[in-house]
């Protein structure tokens, strides 16, 4: 299980109950798609905020009862309509991805984490709204571990992200690139220096100290959705790790999960509570 933006959406996992992975599949193909009309292929502005204006248009369809011909939707309406999902949430959805059409800098971290509250949140809330797990507390602490899986995909993306439009996107909060004593043309050349590394190592034990709040979530919840949860927070935890055991260059190699995580992340999945 990657955590990279929707790779970390449990897709038909086998820790699902069968009945479910239809409805997460139909909600992951609206996510994933609706994403990379933002991110994906070399079209100007204009024509991703249209792409993603047509889904908003598909999705006033479905909330007023028509019938559509689009092929997302026509496998998202029944499960919308079946499981009685917000259609907000999928709007919030969208809100993020024409925000990284047309915004790539952010001032601070509260400004950062509104873009997650919409970027990631949803995905967690939908998500329990299937279990019949949505209560006020649960979505709290949902929201915890969504948002920091998203710092987390940011902070092993930096190089990736620089990559992204003319100017690069940075994701990393403007005040803290100030405080830190780090300047775009360091992140440009890739430059890992002791004042990039104390950076990342704020970056990265802010978004550990996020995803733990939410942890407990995960060992409350019963049965599958349990499993589930405490299978992504391991890796994103993972992926934290492998962000300090590279001593934070995240340039020169991209921390990600392989098959030789797997047995910690086994452990740590059944054992959260005395998983190293």
């Amino acid at each position: 299980m990657a955590v990279d933006h929707y790779e970390n959406f449990p897709v038909a996992s086998l820790l699902l109950p069968s009945a479910l992975r239809e409805p997460v599949a139909a909600i992951y193909g609206f996510a994933r798609s609706a994403d990379d009309f933002s991110d994906e292929g070399n079209l100007p502005p204009a024509r991703r905020l249209s792409l993603l204006d047509g889904y908003r248009r598909e999705l006033d369809i479905i909330e007023a009862g028509r019938p559509t011909d689009h092929p997302v939707f026509r496998r998202l309406a029944p499960v919308i309509c079946a499981h009685d999902l917000p259609l907000g949430l999928f709007r919030d959805l969208l809100d993020a991805f024409t925000q990284d059409v047309t915004k790539d800098r952010y001032a601070d971290y509260a400004e950062l984490l509104d873009y997650c509250r919409r970027s990631a949140d949803p995905v967690g809330r939908l998500l329990l709204r299937l279990f019949r797990q949505d209560s006020p507390a649960n979505l709290g602490r949902s929201d915890a571990i969504c948002s920091a899986l998203q710092l987390i995909n940011h902070w092993q993306d930096v190089a990736v992200d620089l990559k992204k439009n003319q100017r690069g996107r940075i994701y990393l909060p403007q005040e803290d690139l100030c405080r830190f004593g780090v300047g775009e043309d360091s992140l440009h050349a890739g430059r890992v220096d002791d004042n990039f590394r104390a950076l990342m190592a704020f970056q990265v034990g802010r978004a550990r100290a996020l995803m733990l709040c939410g942890a407990s979530l995960g060992e409350d919840l019963p049965g599958r959705i349990g499993l589930e949860i405490r299978a992504i927070i391991a890796g994103g935890l993972r992926i934290l790790h492998k962000i300090e055991a590279v001593e934070y260059d995240v340039f020169r190699r991209r921390p990600q999960l392989t098959l030789r995580d797997a047995p910690a992340l086994a452990w740590r999945t059944l054992f959260p509570r005395t998983a190293p």
